[in-house]
This record gives C-alpha cells, structure tokens and sequence, in this order.
C-alpha cells in the first residue's frame, strides 16, 4: 500500500518577497533619515512647551506678584507705541494665558529681518504695569530657534517643503514597521512577549517593536498633520477649506464708513465684538492701518478645542464701530472643521495638559526607536557582540545606589536641618522666659 502524500504548505513567493521588500524599506529609511526624525520629534517635544521654557529661560517674563487689575488694551499698545515709535503697521496684541504672563504685542514686518523667512518682533508687556519687559525677534530666542528647526530645519521654505516630504517619509516608516510586527493571529500573544532572559540585543528588539507599536497611531498622526502644516495648500483646496490653515489671517474686511475724529478706541471695538459671543475670552486683537483697516479681533468660544489660536474672529470698524465680518466655527462645513482640527491634533492640546504630556513623549520615540533599531542592526550585521544580563546583579547593584544615595540624603539634610533646629528651640526658650516673667 503506498503511503498517502500530504502537499506541502508553501507561502506565496510574493508575499515572501514583499515582506523583503518591506524590511528594506524599513532599514533603509531608518538608516538614512532616523536621525532627522529624532531631531523632529525632539524639537517638537521641547516646542510644546515653549512658552513655559521661555519664561524658565527669562525670569523677567513671569509676573511673580500681580499687582491689582490689569491695564485697559489702549494704555498697553500706547506703550507699545512709546518704546517702538518708528514702527508703523499693525499690532497684534496676544492675550497671556495666565495671570502671571505677560501680553506680547507682534509687529510682523520689522525692517531689521525683512529679509528673513519668518522673523516678526515680539515686544513683552506687563499687564498691570504697562511696562515694556523685553523686545526680541522671532528665531533669536532658544524657544523660537527650535520651533524654526522643528517647522523648516532652519532653512526657510525649502526646509519647509523638505519636512512635508519627511512627514510622508514618515508615515512609511511607521506603516512598514508595523506591517514587520504583525505575526499573524496565531502568533499573537507571542508578539506582546519581552524575552528578559534572552540577551541583551533579544530585549532591544522587543522593547523596540512594542514601543514602535505603541506609539505609531500617534506618530502617524503627528506625521499626517505635520505634513499640513508644513504644505497646507493640497489639503485646504481638497476640503475648500482656503485661506483656514493655521496661521491665516482670513480674509481681508475693510473699512465702509466715513472716516472721522472719533475713531474706535481697542476698549470700545472689543466689547462690539463680544456682543455675538458673551461667553467667549478675547485672545488676539490686531489693530487697523490706513482709512480702511478695521481692527480683527480673535475670540476663543468654551467649545474650541483650539487653546492658542482659535478661529472665533470678529472685524469691527475703526470709524462707525459697526461689525463688518463674523467668523463663526459653529457655522464651519466639515472640511474646515477638519482643517481646524490639525493644529491642536498636533500640539496635543486637543486633549488639554494630560495631550500636551503625552505628545511630549511621543516626540521622544523616534530617537528611541531610532537608537534601539540602529543597535540591532549592527548586532546583525556582527558590528557589536550580544551578552547576557544579569538581573540580580543588576538589583543588588541598584539596592545599594539606593541606600547610599538614601544616607547621603540624610547626612546633608540633618546638616541643614540641625542648626536650624537650634535656633528654633533659642527662639522657644526666649519665648517660655518671657511668659514666665
């Protein structure tokens, strides 16, 4: 009787070749942009935060004791005006965001960087004073420097073509490390699986698949946003969405009436605007320039999911004080919706503080992944040995840091803390002799 032939079960030459192919994209990707994407992603974790870094850096911009109720807007652009007499344009007033902040008056086109990419003067007012505290230009702070070489990697509007080319670049690379990852579903549980016991290369392989995973819908969006950010145009004329991108003015609403000698003071134009919107907080009002220039006022409406720059915008007009314009988020389509939604869905505060922390360290992965990738593969390709771990040496090394670090703790605060303790008992007993006499 002859025996019964079982046909043997052979993968598909295509999809073994596709999964080649697939690693070499990977690799290759990884290889010759990784540190571009940890730089990126470096300098966005840092730049979300900015602000903060920035009164950290410059003590002067924190109001340590606010001092009674802050000035009306016309006496601060007056101030404005006194410290920057030859600028002639429009301000733009940004509200802080705390009370202990300061508001910063933009001039965008000042002549000392008229001939930069991006480079506007920020002029930092104290509220309640009206005192001028700092004038700087965009690019010659450390926050704004690295916000310029997260956005175009310092090279102007090539660089910022460039990194629209690297969020798709990007996207890639997180889609063909997961399509690496996924070991089919019998295999599943497997894949979740760190090996401790394994080697050293063994564990950073596995921490780096699962940190690749875990942080790849993130990254995939980061990507996807930053690329409109970066090329803005292709996405607003796909969702009619012009003139919406982040950083847009809107349109450009002039002045009807007549003009005369009594024009809208900055008090006067912000109540006009808060009239539609009594609920909403004034964020940014950009004043008036020549006959026609009416003053756009930005609000924020409690609904907006846009913390720093919220699309609420009302035109009122210098000379009859009237409204001109009005924009509405409520009344957006979907496709502007969508195209408000990116900033904040980049920034992380969509989702308020616990967002903005979570991108920060997302921001961190791709140096992480960058760094463990590059390890393995050099292991791989025989450049660096593996070597066992060992973990209890490890924890009784770590057991020992602590107790050491534990009595110097001790040492220096019981030094500290004893003559202090002295005084206060002189302090105690004075006071007994006294209640005593």
């Amino acid at each position: 009787m002859s025996e019964t032939q079982h046909p043997l079960i052979v993968r598909p030459r295509f999809i073994v070749n596709g999964r080649k192919w697939w690693r070499l994209c990977h690799i290759y990707l990884a290889l010759s942009l990784g540190l571009l994407f940890a730089l990126i992603g470096l300098t966005g974790s840092l730049s979300i935060y900015r602000e903060e870094l920035d009164s950290l850096f410059n003590p002067q911009l924190s109001i340590a004791t606010p001092s009674g109720p802050a000035l009306s807007l016309d006496k601060i652009i007056a101030s404005v005006r006194t410290a920057h007499p030859n600028r002639h344009g429009a301000w733009t007033l940004e509200m802080p965001r705390s009370p202990d902040g300061m508001i910063t008056a933009w001039f965008e086109t000042p002549k000392e960087s008229v001939d930069a990419f991006y480079a506007p003067l920020m002029v930092s007012v104290n509220p309640y004073t009206g005192e001028v505290a700092a004038s700087r230009f965009w690019g010659q702070t450390l926050t704004t420097w690295l916000l310029d070489l997260h956005t175009q990697l310092q090279l102007d509007g090539f660089g910022r073509n460039a990194l629209a080319a690297l969020g798709c670049l990007l996207m890639l690379s997180v889609l063909s490390g997961l399509y690496l990852w996924w070991p089919g579903w019998r295999q599943l549980r497997s894949a979740f699986t760190v090996r401790h016991d394994a080697g050293l290369m063994r564990l950073v392989f596995d921490l780096h698949r699962l940190l690749g995973l875990g942080s790849s819908a993130i990254l995939l969006l980061l990507a996807f946003t930053g690329f409109h950010l970066a090329y803005p145009s292709l996405l607003e004329s796909l969702t009619a969405a012009a003139g919406m991108g982040h950083g847009d003015a809107g349109p450009n609403v002039r002045s009807t009436a007549i003009p005369n000698d009594r024009p809208v003071s900055l008090s006067e134009a912000i109540l006009v605007a808060r009239g539609p919107f009594p609920s909403s907080e004034v964020r940014r009002i950009t004043t008036p320039v020549g006959e026609l220039g009416t003053y756009r006022i930005n609000l924020r409406q409690p609904h907006e999911i846009n913390q720093h720059h919220p699309f609420t915008t009302v035109w009122v007009d210098r000379w009859s004080g009237q409204i001109r314009d009005v924009q509405n988020p409520s009344k957006f389509s979907a496709g502007q919706t969508f195209t408000t939604w990116l900033w904040p869905l980049h920034t992380g505060e969509a989702f308020g503080k616990g967002g903005r922390l979570l991108w920060f360290f997302i921001g961190l992965t791709p140096a992480l992944l960058f760094l463990s990738g590059l390890l393995h593969w050099l292991y791989r390709h025989d450049l660096v040995a593996d070597r066992q771990i060992d973990w209890q040496r490890l924890a009784a090394s770590a057991r020992t840091d602590s107790v050491k670090l534990t009595s110097r703790f001790v040492r220096h605060a019981s030094q500290v803390l004893k003559p202090l303790l002295s005084k206060a008992l002189l302090v105690c007993r004075a006071w007994l002799a006294r209640l005593q006499a």
